[in-house]
């Protein structure tokens, strides 16, 4: 009898232990910076007069030394423009980009001081209609926990 009620705590204590560990769920968390945004405007006006439109953009708060995953679906042969813009007192900025079967197909750096040290934007054309991933990562030291990061996905519109 007294296995019963020991059998029915063990399972309500591993129920809540699963539900309490399902929430530790990273969520990308939106910042604000004035002079990011003002980087981000002139990149998206460039872009445009060379026939880019805005497909995706977000700001996202980043951790010193952690990528944070960017998931997006892109259509085969189409251009494509990736632009991430890191915080400009961030010593190192680094992204790359995986295809659906984990291949690498991109990578660039930066590091602060290069001519625009913060913005990293390259051109891609997939060859398959599939999701792509971008990890963009920035290094620095003084803000390990509360660093802004821009990302934008920009598309060539036919003409």
């Amino acid at each position: 009898m007294k296995s019963k009620p020991f059998a029915l705590l063990i399972c309500s204590f591993l129920l809540f232990s699963g539900l309490s560990q399902a929430q530790n769920v990273i969520r990308q968390v939106p910042c604000t910076n004035d002079v990011m945004m003002r980087q981000a405007d002139s990149v998206k006006e460039i872009m445009s007069r060379q026939g880019f439109v805005v497909v995706k953009e977000a700001s996202m708060t980043m951790e010193s030394e952690y990528e944070m995953p960017v998931i997006v679906p892109l259509n085969e042969g189409s251009w494509y423009q990736f632009v991430f813009i890191g915080d400009i007192s961030s010593k190192l900025y680094e992204v790359r980009m995986y295809d659906w079967n984990e291949k690498q197909v991109a990578y660039e750096k930066k590091m602060w001081g290069d001519v625009d040290g913060n913005v990293i934007s390259f051109s891609y054309i997939p060859k398959f209609s599939e999701y792509h991933m971008m990890k963009p990562v920035q290094v620095n030291k003084r803000k390990k926990n509360e660093l802004c990061g821009y990302v934008m996905l920009l598309k060539k519109v036919q003409q």
